[in-house]
């Protein structure tokens, strides 16, 4: 990952294109990676998989770099962010909730999310933010 976050570091400086590109402006780009990855899993082409999970990897990280020149945030914000994020989302495998089937797990999983966004709601109606500032 490193070298595609260089890579798009590098571009940012030596390509007129992408620097001249913004959040607002390169987000079509994440769409149509998407799509196209999407469209790659429908065919059950995965070499055609592993090149759009590409393409849409490098897209992360270029969108990643735009947010951290505006000092929003880093590629290790994002990942610390998705993996606590994910971590809280599956108290059946990090907690002590029970589940033994996918919809039990899947149960759990919403029931995790819904007590999020309560959280923050309930913080936001307090005049919090939902990590308490």
């Amino acid at each position: 990952m490193e070298r595609l976050l260089a890579l798009a570091r590098t571009l940012r400086v030596a390509c007129p294109w992408d620097r001249a590109q913004t959040l607002r402006s390169y987000r079509h780009c994440l769409v149509e990676e998407a799509q196209e990855v999407a469209l790659a899993v429908e065919r059950g082409d995965v070499a055609n998989l592993q090149e759009e999970l590409g393409d849409a990897l490098f897209t992360l990280g270029f969108l990643v770099n735009l947010a951290a020149e505006q000092g929003a945030f880093t590629f290790d914000d994002v990942v610390e962010g998705a993996h606590a994020k994910l971590v809280r989302r599956h108290p059946h495998v990090f907690g002590d909730v029970l589940a033994a089937t996918p919809e039990e797990a899947i149960a759990a999983f919403e029931r995790a999310k819904a007590a999020e966004r309560e959280t923050e709601r309930t913080a936001t109606l307090c005049g919090a933010s939902a990590d308490g500032v």
